[in-house]
């Protein structure tokens, strides 16, 4: 091995789960016992084919492999398949002395370290425990990362449900690179965010951002606005004008409702996407630039196509990587987040001290429907925030949706009919747990049930 760190008698490693790659059924065995030791939990296989199995299928901690058992490359063979299957892992190599050059170069291909044969078994149970407090370490973090995103938003993003989770994740996936990216989604539901997040964590965040929206306006006011124009293109035009992509350059253009662009101006918005040319009004010179395309619709761009109104050509080219940013009413958990954030929010800008809300009032709000989606919500909780005292009531809450509270939950039963009682229990405990904003003694209240009986089917459906 490199240089091992030697084995202090006062640390206590993690436990993880560890797989155990070894042809040598005897020498598997002794690994396996050394790592039981600490309390680590081992699954022993002895050649490629079982350790793919497990690798697709299981889910490890640290995988321990030898690099050479049916052939000379199986133990690299593992630690590839384990980079593309096991990404949270870590790989630690065996090898004996005379593959030690082969070993360190697996060290560029991913591995955390390797061990040479004969196993100093206190150094390798060390070198184990290094390398599952390394995982441990990364998955706090990622864990923390998703909880200050949900308790402080990212980049505005309020949420911690699957759904708006799966939005940050592709917004982290999709701004390092340059790929157009077409965000989809009701009005109202926080689109405009989603494009400026992926400006902000881009390799153009340092850059101009540009929004601009394509609704209401005549196709020659577009062109103006887009592309510029030369002096004496028309009447009052008296100077040159840079156009909305030639000012942006080097940056991030956001055009929203880009399914209201005219058909007339689709040929020349798909030039720019192709190959960055713009070509002012009144002039027949292309000017060349460099932006990063983000565009948003609430419309269903497909059927738009089908029906002739929008170009297939363009359709595809600004739908590079498409994010859809859920309705409301499809992450109702994150509802309590959401008003939660919003109380105080308004009461900051009001300058007031933030009231409290009831357990009643927030149930009204989490059962609503929401056909406004977060805009409409945002604008509920601060009429509420202004009306209320200390405290938000059902009473402050609109007459329409605490009218609008019956019809809904007739509707959710009937949404129930044929769904298995697991499902039914386990959304009950989620959306519960949601209202109390992870409370679980008020949960449990509310369920009729005892805390430990809580406890006990939180763990059984992997809930937090």
């Amino acid at each position: 091995m490199g240089t091992p760190s030697q084995p202090s008698s006062d640390r206590t490693a993690p436990s993880a789960q560890v797989l155990i790659v070894e042809d040598e059924h005897d020498h598997a065995e002794v690994m396996a016992d050394a790592l039981r030791k600490p309390g680590h939990v081992c699954t022993i296989v002895h050649g490629l084919e079982e350790a793919t199995d497990e690798l697709l299928h299981g889910s490890f901690d640290v995988i321990v492999t030898d690099l050479v058992m049916e052939s000379a490359t199986a133990g690299l063979d593992v630690l590839k398949l384990a980079g593309e299957h096991q990404p949270g892992a870590e790989t630690i190599m065996v090898t004996a002395h005379g593959d030690v050059p082969t070993a360190k170069a697996a060290l560029q291909g991913g591995a955390y370290d390797f061990i040479e044969k004969p196993l100093d078994l206190p150094v390798f149970r060390n070198l184990v425990g290094r390398a599952a407090e390394t995982v441990l370490l990364r998955n706090q973090n990622e864990q923390l990362r998703g909880e200050v995103d949900a308790a402080y938003g990212f980049e505005g993003i309020i949420g911690e449900s699957a759904a708006i989770r799966k939005v940050i994740e592709q917004i982290r996936k999709v701004a390092p690179s340059t790929i157009p990216v077409l965000v989809s989604g009701e009005s109202g539901t926080g689109k405009e965010l989603v494009a400026a997040a992926v400006h902000n964590i881009s390799k153009r965040a340092a850059k101009k951002y540009v929004t601009f929206n394509a609704a209401g306006q005549s196709e020659s006011l577009l062109e103006d606005q887009l592309f510029g124009h030369v002096r004496g293109a028309f009447t009052g035009a008296d100077k040159d004008r840079q156009g909305v992509f030639e000012y942006a350059d080097g940056g991030t253009v956001f055009l929203d409702e880009i399914g209201d662009m005219p058909l007339g101006m689709q040929p020349k918005l798909l030039r720019v996407l192709e190959n960055g040319d713009v070509v002012r009004l009144g002039s027949n010179d292309s000017r060349r630039t460099d932006v990063r395309f983000v565009s948003a619709t609430n419309r269903d761009l497909k059927a738009m196509v089908e029906a002739g109104e929008f170009r297939d050509d363009l359709f595809f080219r600004v739908r590079g990587a498409e994010i859809h940013v859920p309705a409301l009413r499809e992450r109702r958990e994150d509802i309590p987040l959401l008003v939660n954030h919003a109380i105080g929010r308004y009461a900051a800008d009001m300058d007031i001290d933030r009231p409290g809300i009831t357990q009643p009032a927030m149930m009204r709000l989490v059962s609503y429907a929401w056909p406004g989606n977060v805009r409409e919500l945002f604008n509920v909780v601060h009429g509420m925030v202004v009306a209320s005292d200390e405290e938000i009531t059902v009473r402050d809450v609109p007459e329409e949706i605490r009218e609008s509270e019956q019809d809904e939950e007739h509707a959710s039963m009937r949404g129930l009919a044929g769904v298995g009682l697991d499902r039914l229990e386990k959304e009950a405990i989620r959306q519960t747990l949601a209202m109390t904003n992870g409370n679980r003694e008020q949960t449990a209240k509310l369920l009729g049930i005892g805390e430990r009986t809580l406890y006990r089917k939180l763990k059984e459906y992997g809930l937090r």
